[in-house]
Protein backbone atom coordinates (compact mmCIF):
# COMPACT_ATOMS: atom_id res chain seq x y z
CA UNK A 1 0.00 0.00 0.00
CA UNK A 2 1.42 3.32 -1.28
CA UNK A 3 -0.24 6.14 1.53
CA UNK A 4 -2.87 4.27 3.85
CA UNK A 5 -0.47 3.60 6.73
CA UNK A 6 -1.77 2.12 10.07
CA UNK A 7 -0.90 5.02 11.95
CA UNK A 8 -2.12 4.52 15.75
CA UNK A 9 -3.87 7.54 17.21
CA UNK A 10 -5.17 6.83 20.27
CA UNK A 11 -7.76 8.38 22.54
CA UNK A 12 -9.80 9.30 19.44
CA UNK A 13 -12.30 6.00 19.58
CA UNK A 14 -13.75 6.63 22.74
CA UNK A 15 -14.48 4.40 25.25
CA UNK A 16 -14.72 0.68 24.59
CA UNK A 17 -17.09 -2.24 25.07
CA UNK A 18 -16.83 -3.08 28.92
CA UNK A 19 -17.86 -6.52 28.12
CA UNK A 20 -15.93 -8.88 25.55
CA UNK A 21 -19.31 -11.51 24.20
CA UNK A 22 -19.18 -14.05 21.73
CA UNK A 23 -21.35 -13.57 18.71
CA UNK A 24 -21.79 -15.29 15.55
CA UNK A 25 -19.31 -14.58 12.66
CA UNK A 26 -21.69 -12.93 10.22
CA UNK A 27 -23.10 -10.43 13.58
CA UNK A 28 -19.51 -10.02 14.37
CA UNK A 29 -18.74 -8.72 10.99
CA UNK A 30 -21.77 -6.28 10.76
CA UNK A 31 -20.70 -4.90 14.34
CA UNK A 32 -17.15 -4.17 13.40
CA UNK A 33 -18.05 -2.46 10.03
CA UNK A 34 -20.60 -0.42 11.73
CA UNK A 35 -18.13 0.43 14.42
CA UNK A 36 -15.23 1.26 11.78
CA UNK A 37 -17.40 3.22 9.49
CA UNK A 38 -18.45 5.93 12.60
CA UNK A 39 -14.69 6.12 13.43
CA UNK A 40 -13.39 6.27 9.70
CA UNK A 41 -16.00 9.02 9.03
CA UNK A 42 -15.70 11.10 11.91
CA UNK A 43 -11.88 11.41 11.93
CA UNK A 44 -10.66 9.87 8.47
CA UNK A 45 -8.49 6.89 7.69
CA UNK A 46 -4.77 8.00 9.43
CA UNK A 47 -6.41 8.50 12.58
CA UNK A 48 -7.55 5.31 13.74
CA UNK A 49 -5.95 2.45 14.15
CA UNK A 50 -6.90 -1.11 14.43
CA UNK A 51 -6.62 -1.25 17.89
CA UNK A 52 -8.57 1.92 18.27
CA UNK A 53 -11.95 -0.39 16.25
CA UNK A 54 -11.22 -3.35 18.45
CA UNK A 55 -11.34 -1.44 21.84
CA UNK A 56 -14.42 0.17 20.99
CA UNK A 57 -15.93 -3.21 19.88
CA UNK A 58 -14.67 -5.06 22.87
CA UNK A 59 -12.68 -7.53 21.14
CA UNK A 60 -9.41 -8.39 20.97
CA UNK A 61 -7.13 -7.57 17.73
CA UNK A 62 -6.97 -11.26 16.61
CA UNK A 63 -10.73 -11.30 16.28
CA UNK A 64 -10.50 -8.23 14.18
CA UNK A 65 -7.76 -9.50 11.83
CA UNK A 66 -9.86 -12.54 11.37
CA UNK A 67 -12.54 -10.56 9.66
CA UNK A 68 -10.25 -8.04 8.14
CA UNK A 69 -6.83 -9.04 7.09
CA UNK A 70 -5.43 -5.23 7.09
CA UNK A 71 -6.74 -1.75 8.16
CA UNK A 72 -7.19 -1.20 4.28
CA UNK A 73 -9.01 -4.34 3.93
CA UNK A 74 -11.99 -3.23 6.53
CA UNK A 75 -11.56 0.08 5.06
CA UNK A 76 -12.24 -0.74 0.96
CA UNK A 77 -15.52 -3.13 2.47
CA UNK A 78 -16.86 0.27 3.96
CA UNK A 79 -15.93 2.12 0.78
CA UNK A 80 -17.39 -0.45 -1.71
CA UNK A 81 -20.41 -1.14 0.82
CA UNK A 82 -21.44 2.58 0.35
CA UNK A 83 -20.57 2.77 -3.41
CA UNK A 84 -23.40 0.27 -4.03
CA UNK A 85 -25.87 1.93 -1.62
CA UNK A 86 -25.49 5.24 -3.67
CA UNK A 87 -25.25 3.27 -7.41
CA UNK A 88 -28.55 1.49 -6.67
CA UNK A 89 -30.02 4.77 -5.35
CA UNK A 90 -28.97 6.46 -9.13
CA UNK A 91 -29.84 3.39 -10.71
CA UNK A 92 -33.64 3.36 -9.36
CA UNK A 93 -33.98 7.39 -11.03
CA UNK A 94 -32.04 5.94 -14.38
CA UNK A 95 -33.72 2.73 -15.19
CA UNK A 96 -37.17 4.09 -16.19
CA UNK A 97 -35.23 6.17 -18.56
CA UNK A 98 -33.30 3.51 -20.42
CA UNK A 99 -36.07 2.67 -23.44
CA UNK A 100 -38.85 4.99 -23.97
CA UNK A 101 -41.78 5.22 -22.78
CA UNK A 102 -44.95 3.09 -24.15
CA UNK A 103 -46.18 5.08 -27.57
CA UNK A 104 -42.92 7.67 -27.20
CA UNK A 105 -41.14 7.35 -30.69
CA UNK A 106 -37.45 8.04 -30.27
CA UNK A 107 -38.20 11.13 -32.60
CA UNK A 108 -40.60 12.60 -30.20
CA UNK A 109 -38.42 16.39 -29.38
CA UNK A 110 -40.70 17.17 -26.21
CA UNK A 111 -40.85 13.87 -24.99
CA UNK A 112 -36.98 13.58 -24.77
CA UNK A 113 -36.66 16.68 -23.28
CA UNK A 114 -39.02 16.32 -20.53
CA UNK A 115 -36.86 12.47 -20.07
CA UNK A 116 -33.66 14.71 -20.21
CA UNK A 117 -34.44 17.44 -17.29
CA UNK A 118 -36.32 14.00 -15.55
CA UNK A 119 -33.22 12.10 -15.42
CA UNK A 120 -31.11 15.26 -15.09
CA UNK A 121 -32.88 16.09 -12.05
CA UNK A 122 -33.17 12.40 -10.69
CA UNK A 123 -29.02 11.82 -10.61
CA UNK A 124 -29.07 15.08 -8.53
CA UNK A 125 -31.26 14.26 -6.52
CA UNK A 126 -30.29 10.72 -5.94
CA UNK A 127 -26.68 11.99 -5.25
CA UNK A 128 -28.35 14.23 -2.85
CA UNK A 129 -30.47 11.88 -1.14
CA UNK A 130 -27.83 9.11 -0.94
CA UNK A 131 -25.46 11.93 1.43
CA UNK A 132 -28.87 12.94 3.28
CA UNK A 133 -29.30 9.36 4.26
CA UNK A 134 -25.63 8.37 4.96
CA UNK A 135 -24.68 11.30 6.98
CA UNK A 136 -21.27 11.08 7.84
CA UNK A 137 -20.56 8.36 6.57
CA UNK A 138 -20.83 9.93 2.86
CA UNK A 139 -17.79 11.39 3.57
CA UNK A 140 -15.80 7.80 2.61
CA UNK A 141 -17.15 8.65 -0.75
CA UNK A 142 -16.81 12.43 -1.20
CA UNK A 143 -14.59 13.31 1.39
CA UNK A 144 -11.92 10.23 1.47
CA UNK A 145 -8.46 11.31 2.73
CA UNK A 146 -6.59 8.23 1.30
CA UNK A 147 -7.05 9.79 -2.23
CA UNK A 148 -3.50 9.37 -2.91
CA UNK A 149 -3.41 5.40 -2.55
CA UNK A 150 -4.13 4.15 -6.06
CA UNK A 151 -6.26 1.55 -4.65
CA UNK A 152 -8.17 3.58 -2.23
CA UNK A 153 -9.08 5.99 -5.26
CA UNK A 154 -9.94 3.53 -7.70
CA UNK A 155 -12.67 2.11 -5.21
CA UNK A 156 -13.91 5.39 -4.44
CA UNK A 157 -14.13 6.54 -8.08
CA UNK A 158 -15.80 3.10 -9.31
CA UNK A 159 -19.50 3.36 -8.23
CA UNK A 160 -19.53 7.20 -10.30
CA UNK A 161 -17.80 5.38 -13.08
CA UNK A 162 -20.90 2.67 -12.60
CA UNK A 163 -23.57 5.69 -12.82
CA UNK A 164 -21.90 7.41 -15.70
CA UNK A 165 -21.65 4.14 -17.88
CA UNK A 166 -25.30 3.98 -17.03
CA UNK A 167 -26.19 7.30 -17.69
CA UNK A 168 -24.22 7.48 -21.11
CA UNK A 169 -26.63 5.04 -22.40
CA UNK A 170 -29.69 7.16 -21.71
CA UNK A 171 -27.77 9.87 -23.52
CA UNK A 172 -27.28 7.74 -26.73
CA UNK A 173 -31.04 7.24 -26.57
CA UNK A 174 -32.42 10.90 -26.12
CA UNK A 175 -28.81 13.00 -27.84
CA UNK A 176 -27.58 12.94 -30.90
CA UNK A 177 -24.13 11.76 -28.86
CA UNK A 178 -22.20 8.81 -30.01
CA UNK A 179 -21.29 6.58 -26.95
CA UNK A 180 -17.83 7.94 -26.31
CA UNK A 181 -19.33 11.48 -26.85
CA UNK A 182 -22.06 10.54 -23.93
CA UNK A 183 -19.69 8.82 -21.62
CA UNK A 184 -17.24 12.07 -21.43
CA UNK A 185 -20.62 14.19 -20.88
CA UNK A 186 -22.08 11.51 -18.31
CA UNK A 187 -19.09 11.81 -16.25
CA UNK A 188 -19.21 15.37 -16.10
CA UNK A 189 -22.91 14.78 -14.58
CA UNK A 190 -21.77 12.18 -12.29
CA UNK A 191 -19.05 14.80 -11.17
CA UNK A 192 -21.34 18.03 -10.82
CA UNK A 193 -23.89 15.50 -8.81
CA UNK A 194 -21.47 14.20 -6.41
CA UNK A 195 -20.20 18.15 -6.22
CA UNK A 196 -24.68 18.88 -5.15
CA UNK A 197 -24.32 15.98 -2.74
CA UNK A 198 -20.91 17.45 -0.65
CA UNK A 199 -22.78 20.96 -1.28
CA UNK A 200 -26.03 20.17 -0.19
CA UNK A 201 -24.79 18.53 3.26
CA UNK A 202 -21.91 20.37 4.17
CA UNK A 203 -22.27 21.56 7.75
CA UNK A 204 -21.55 25.29 6.68
CA UNK A 205 -23.40 25.12 3.55
CA UNK A 206 -26.71 27.90 3.24
CA UNK A 207 -28.57 26.07 0.29
CA UNK A 208 -30.88 23.73 1.41
CA UNK A 209 -30.99 19.97 -0.53
CA UNK A 210 -33.99 21.20 -2.29
CA UNK A 211 -32.44 24.23 -3.20
CA UNK A 212 -28.92 22.60 -4.67
CA UNK A 213 -31.68 19.94 -6.61
CA UNK A 214 -33.41 22.68 -7.81
CA UNK A 215 -30.35 24.78 -9.08
CA UNK A 216 -27.99 22.33 -10.57
CA UNK A 217 -29.90 20.63 -12.71
CA UNK A 218 -30.98 23.71 -14.52
CA UNK A 219 -27.20 23.94 -15.40
CA UNK A 220 -26.49 20.76 -16.89
CA UNK A 221 -29.87 21.14 -18.81
CA UNK A 222 -28.80 24.37 -20.57
CA UNK A 223 -25.91 22.02 -22.05
CA UNK A 224 -27.31 19.01 -22.67
CA UNK A 225 -31.08 20.36 -24.20
CA UNK A 226 -28.52 21.38 -26.92
CA UNK A 227 -27.69 17.66 -28.12
CA UNK A 228 -31.12 16.78 -28.16
CA UNK A 229 -31.56 14.69 -31.01
CA UNK A 230 -32.46 16.56 -34.49
CA UNK A 231 -33.88 15.23 -37.99
CA UNK A 232 -30.96 14.57 -39.92
CA UNK A 233 -31.85 17.70 -42.09
CA UNK A 234 -31.64 19.63 -39.15
CA UNK A 235 -28.97 18.37 -37.47
CA UNK A 236 -26.00 21.07 -36.04
CA UNK A 237 -22.90 21.55 -38.82
CA UNK A 238 -19.48 21.15 -37.76
CA UNK A 239 -19.12 24.29 -36.12
CA UNK A 240 -22.36 23.46 -34.19
CA UNK A 241 -24.63 25.91 -36.11
CA UNK A 242 -27.85 24.92 -37.75
CA UNK A 243 -27.96 25.11 -41.57
CA UNK A 244 -29.29 28.58 -42.50
CA UNK A 245 -31.55 27.03 -44.81
CA UNK A 246 -32.91 24.66 -42.93
CA UNK A 247 -34.81 25.47 -40.01
CA UNK A 248 -34.14 23.59 -36.90
CA UNK A 249 -36.16 20.77 -35.70
CA UNK A 250 -38.96 22.45 -33.03
CA UNK A 251 -38.23 21.49 -29.33
CA UNK A 252 -39.13 23.02 -26.16
CA UNK A 253 -37.40 25.49 -24.73
CA UNK A 254 -34.72 24.74 -22.30
CA UNK A 255 -36.63 27.17 -19.69
CA UNK A 256 -40.20 26.03 -19.85
CA UNK A 257 -39.28 22.64 -20.18
CA UNK A 258 -37.61 23.52 -16.33
CA UNK A 259 -40.96 24.93 -15.27
CA UNK A 260 -42.78 21.93 -16.73
CA UNK A 261 -44.12 18.82 -14.73
CA UNK A 262 -41.31 17.25 -13.04
CA UNK A 263 -43.22 16.77 -9.72
CA UNK A 264 -42.35 12.88 -10.13
CA UNK A 265 -38.86 13.23 -9.86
Amino acid sequence: MTGASEGRTRGTAGPPVPARTRMPRDERRTQLLTIAEELFASHGYHHISMDDIADRAGVGKPVLYRHFPSKLDLYLALIDDQGDRLVRSVHETLDPFREPAPGISAGDLDALAVDGLAVIEGIVRAYVAYARTAGRSAALLFESDVMRDPVVRARVLAPDARIAGAFADVLVRITDLDADEALVVSRTCTAVGRAAATEAVRPDGTASADDVTRLVPRLVWRGVHGMLRRSRAGSPDAAGTTSPDVAPAPGPDPDAALDGSTAGI
